[in-house]
């Protein structure tokens, strides 16, 4: 029988609404739990008991990487007394949920402020970190009064896990750089429901909050950033090629400038690694004692900040912190994943000046990979709003110096709240 044009116009309706649902169910926002099957930790442990050992360096520093003592330190504990449970029961109080932004399903830690008016806040992560990162500075920034604040100071708090990273879904194709994932945020924020939010972030995520403030979206009205990308581009080229300091540079520019020469030089070949060829990282995905002294072997001032605590010495972090985050990626196996971030973004500038042009905090660590001068800080940043240096600290902000940092936070943007 000839369709009526009535029925024409209602199959067409109905085609519609279809369509209109099923875009609606990829913006919904899912709550989200984290439950790890037993069998995956006793798996994790049986896999650590059988590690196959190396011999120990050649050397009494740790110029040839992780040493044999420190991460041999690290297994017998990971193996015997760490307890995933806790760090799994403290993400389950928190508020998780999940929501699909350009195809991909994004982890995002919530967590609103009792206290009124507080002021949107999305902090990214960097590598090789995940959510565990932030965690510290949930409590400081959404509850102020409670750790030394004041309520006019609040924040609500959105966490993201990047792409490829923690919960979050792994890309399956190219393009997902931090440009994207800038994008992403602010889609993120938008969603539930923020017209106006500020944004953080140290390493990866520094490069992101950079790149936020370069696409400036409506909304976003500030950035604070504890790895400030401040670098003049001939500076950072001559840093990069190994040339000595360009002459007429002051103290601390002179300083900034061998620091990063030395990241470029012997810090970051995990970086080459992953930014040119990441698919070969087969062994951090097989072993876990493998992907524990890959994640370790970051810049040196942040390996010796790690690898002292297992050799019974403690400042701001603790085993417990450093096993959780090595071991969301181990259970989320996402170490390839999130490798591919470098290879997405290889070559386009880490620590170079991009043209922010909005209002810019920054914070300043003594064992960051450079301590940013004030001088370069205000070229890069037009806007530059705040800028404060510390006596300690180094490049896990958040995770090390959660006090200080929030603190800064708090100052940071308390001229811009409306």
């Amino acid at each position: 029988m000839p369709v009526s044009q009535q029925e024409a116009t209602m199959t067409q309706t109905t085609a519609i609404q279809q369509g209109r649902e099923r875009l609606a169910d990829k913006s919904a926002i899912r709550p989200f739990h984290v439950s790890v099957p037993e069998a995956e930790l006793t798996e994790l442990r049986r896999r650590i008991k059988a590690t196959k050992w190396p011999e120990r360096e050649t050397v009494t520093d740790q110029t040839q990487g992780v040493q044999l003592a420190t991460t041999q330190a690290l297994a017998r504990y990971w193996a015997t007394d760490y307890d995933w449970r806790k760090v799994e029961a403290k993400l389950n109080a928190l508020p998780n949920f999940i929501t699909e932004i350009d195809g991909l399903d994004i982890h995002f830690i919530h967590v609103r402020s009792k206290h009124e008016n507080a002021l949107p806040l999305i902090v990214t992560h960097g590598w090789p970190g995940s959510i565990i990162e932030q965690l510290k500075i949930i409590g400081p920034l959404t509850d102020p009064t409670a750790h030394g604040g004041k309520s006019e100071d609040a924040f609500d708090v959105v966490i993201p896990s990047m792409p490829g990273y923690g919960f979050s879904g792994k890309p399956t194709s190219t393009g997902w750089g931090p440009e994207r994932i800038a994008r992403a945020w602010d889609v993120l924020m938008k969603r539930l429901g923020y017209t106006s939010y500020v944004a953080q972030g140290g390493d990866w995520g520094a490069v992101i909050v950079d790149l936020m403030g370069v696409q400036a979206p409506k909304g976003l009205l500030a950035i604070h950033t504890n790895m400030p990308g401040i670098f003049p581009a001939d500076i950072d080229g001559a840093a990069f090629s190994g040339t000595p300091a360009p002459s007429g540079l002051s103290a601390d520019e002179k300083l900034a400038y061998d620091r990063l020469q030395f990241v470029y030089q012997k810090g970051i070949a995990y970086g080459f690694q992953m930014g040119l060829r990441p698919q070969t990282l087969y062994g951090i995905a097989d072993s876990p004692v493998g992907l524990a002294a890959y994640f370790l072997d970051h810049d040196a001032r942040s390996y010796e900040l790690i690898s002292r605590v297992f050799q019974g010495q403690a400042e701001g972090l603790t085993r417990d912190d450093i096993l959780d985050n090595i071991t969301i990626t181990w259970l989320t196996n996402t170490a390839i994943s999130g490798a591919r971030l470098y290879w997405e973004w290889f070559g386009k500038g880490y620590f170079n000046a991009k043209g922010v042009s909005i209002p810019v905090a920054v914070s300043v660590f003594p064992d960051e990979l450079y301590p940013a001068p004030r001088s370069w800080t205000e070229q890069a940043y037009s806007k530059l709003v705040y800028y404060k240096r510390h006596e300690k600290g180094g490049h896990f902000a958040a995770w090390e110096q959660p006090q200080l940092l929030s603190e800064d936070v708090r100052a940071g943007f308390r001229s811009l709240r409306l």
